[in-house]
């Protein structure tokens, strides 16, 4: 970051999915040619004022490897106030690993210029998209202290990178399943020795705190083992006991899928505690790729989005100027329903809401 950082209100991290070209395991499981874009273009209204499929804008449907979509894309996240992209990175163990083929290029190519860090989205790939949760695509593995080593060793370039996001010069990492984990804390330790015998002052390690509907968090020992910050994950859904009845008879009626609406006070539940970061959706609609067993929130706008990233940037006002990460879920994951990128019927409008937000 330049010298301006302290004049920033939040530095807004957008979750980035490279799932946007075909590779040989995808062709196998779903079908030649198969990418994130076959599940967004064969999605189908499944109610009444069930809006499907969203299809992009300006982009288009992409191909990751293409370095102009990539340069494209940092482009706009950089007109609108995105400070990087979190690349969901995949090793699944014994240097197992899928999709890498956009970073590696935005890595050894110097571009483009928007920053970045990785997300390790460590949980086996299974068929639960497709009513096929017991099939076991890649099963994630835990294979000790050596495979740490060389886990870290294939991504300590990305940390050298001047693009790299940095806290305090420290490199940030993402663990999507920290609870998963066969021992956290000892996981966290062996990384930081590991990024200080690179000749780094250490590594910025981040927790996702995993609270779909705000039942219960799946992980809550971030600051006990160590990490460096929680990311608070909630959909911004009206949940109440009311709602849920109302939502239970309408699926049963209607056989699916889940419906909530969408709350524009999603900061009011956020935990009071220093290490806990904040995250904003603009939307949530995965039925793209879960059909009827899917979950879909109702009424999102991008002003009711305004509202949630205002609040949420707020929230960060008393941190330090580096420690206020703003997480956004997400640029494209468009079969999520949840994306910054331009689409047919909002065309800029939720990235002109964030950068709003981000400036209240």
């Amino acid at each position: 970051m330049s010298g301006g950082l302290s004049a920033i209100n939040a530095r807004a991290i957008a979750f980035y999915l490279p799932q946007y070209f075909p590779i040989p395991e995808n062709n196998e499981w779903w079908g030649p040619g198969f990418t994130e874009w076959t599940n967004v273009a064969r999605a189908r209204p499944l109610f009444r004022g069930h809006r499907q499929p969203t299809l992009p804008a300006d982009l288009g449907f992409y191909d990751l490897r293409l370095p102009e979509t990539r340069q494209a894309q940092s482009d706009l996240a950089r007109e609108y106030g995105v400070e990087a992209f979190a690349y969901w990175h995949y090793w699944f163990g014994g240097g197992d690993r899928i999709l890498e083929r956009p970073f590696q290029e935005v890595l050894s190519s110097g571009r483009p210029e928007v920053s970045f860090c990785l997300a390790w989205a460590n949980q086996s790939w299974t068929g639960i998209w497709h009513a096929a949760a017991d099939k076991v695509l890649k099963q994630q593995r835990y294979l000790g202290e050596d495979d740490d080593r060389r886990h870290f060793e294939t991504i300590v370039p990305a940390f050298r990178d001047e693009r790299y996001l940095r806290v305090d010069d420290k490199p940030v990492f993402y663990v999507f399943r920290p609870e998963e984990l066969p021992n956290a804390a000892e996981f966290v330790d062996r990384w930081q020795a590991m990024a200080r015998s690179a000749g780094l002052p250490g590594i910025y390690l981040v927790a996702e705190s995993s609270d779909l509907l705000g039942t219960g968090a799946r992980y809550i020992t971030g600051k006990a083992d160590g990490f460096d910050a929680s990311v608070y994950m909630r959909l911004p859904a009206e949940v109440s006991r009311v709602a849920t009845l109302k939502m239970r008879a309408a699926r049963k009626l209607r056989g699916g899928p889940e419906v909530w609406n969408y709350s524009d006070s999603v900061v009011a539940g956020l935990p009071r505690d220093e290490q806990i970061q904040p995250c904003v959706y603009p939307n949530w609609d995965n039925t793209p790729r879960s059909g009827r067993r899917g979950l879909v929130l109702s009424g999102a706008t991008p002003e009711k989005f305004r509202r949630n990233v205002r609040d949420a940037v707020r929230s960060l006002a008393a941190r330090p100027p580096q420690e206020r990460l703003l997480w956004v879920k997400s640029w494209n994951e468009w079969a999520e329903g949840n994306h910054l990128e331009p689409d047919l019927q909002h065309g800029h409008d939720w990235l002109r809401a964030l950068r709003a937000g981000l400036a209240q």
